[in-house]
């Protein structure tokens, strides 16, 4: 299959609640205000929690006390606590995989890492607003669970041990395709913003000299996450094309350290199912 029809198989199971489609349509429209996006939150004690317990999380590093949603939206922006909502009804989308429970983990925890390194290095490269960014890599790779809830077999032969083949060349190889685009199909047929699938159906490219810097970003991100799971005895540039990036260990080195130091209260409240690894 193409990666459109994997996406399209995976869209009658994994389906974004009624609540999220009401929040995205309050969010689109500009009559809005911020009481009516609370109040359609309010009405989902799980989300209404998990927002609450993110916007007060040091990922945000608000010095005062978020204790309403009213002021979560207030305070963070609507962009930014709409992609909140779009990681918390992602997350829960996927509860009926088939899947076993350490391929679980393992995917979650190496998606919550993307979503830490990107947001940490946009900050050092000054981006505005680089919290949005996390949603970026915490999505970048839902193509991969597609692909499990129909043919795990391929995942499992997606694997590579070898670092001169890196995963989305063994995707390639194996599916004719990479989970990064199987993901964007998903994403379109969610009607996720354009700005969310362009980046991330780009992240594989190493041509991406012209690519927004979400895109390059992502790319960044996604290859640190990388090495630094699977093959961290090597130097950062084993995931680089020669001639793509000039690397910065010591930045690159700081961005797993923050990812490693937040990790584990980001998982706590996304998928606290996955803390029990540690």
């Amino acid at each position: 299959m193409k990666a459109v029809e994997y996406a399209e198989k995976a869209g009658e199971i994994f389906v974004l609640s009624d609540s999220f489609i009401r929040i995205k349509e309050l969010i689109d429209d500009e009559a809005s205000t911020i009481d009516d996006i609370a109040e359609v939150i309010l009405l989902d004690p799980a989300l209404s929690g998990t927002l609450l317990k993110l916007a007060n999380s040091s990922f945000f590093n608000y010095p005062g006390k978020i204790d309403t949603v009213s002021k979560a939206v207030l305070v963070l922006g609507i962009t930014e606590v709409y992609n909140l909502v779009i990681a918390y009804f992602t997350t829960e989308a996927f509860k009926p995989i088939n899947a076993e429970e350490d391929f679980l983990e393992s995917f979650w925890q190496r998606s919550v890492d993307c979503a830490l390194l990107i947001k940490f290095l946009g900050t050092t490269m000054n981006i505005a607003n680089a919290e949005r960014l996390f949603i970026l890599g915490l999505l970048h790779d839902l193509g991969e669970l597609v692909v499990q809830q129909f043919d795990p077999d391929k995942v499992i032969a997606c694997h590579s041990d070898d670092p001169a083949v890196l995963p989305w060349q063994k995707q390639q190889e194996v599916l004719g395709f990479t989970y990064g685009d199987c993901t964007a199909e998903l994403l379109k047929l969610w009607q996720l913003p354009y700005s969310l699938i362009k980046p991330i159906r780009e992240q594989d490219d190493n041509d991406c000299d012209q690519s927004s810097s979400e895109t390059q970003l992502l790319y960044l991100a996604k290859r640190v996450m990388i090495r630094n799971s699977f093959y961290p005895e090597h130097p950062y540039s084993i995931v680089f094309s020669d001639d793509m990036i000039e690397l910065d260990d010591q930045i690159l080195d700081a961005a797993v350290e923050y990812c490693d130091l937040e990790r584990l209260g980001i998982l706590s409240v996304l998928k606290p199912s996955s803390v029990m690894i540690y």
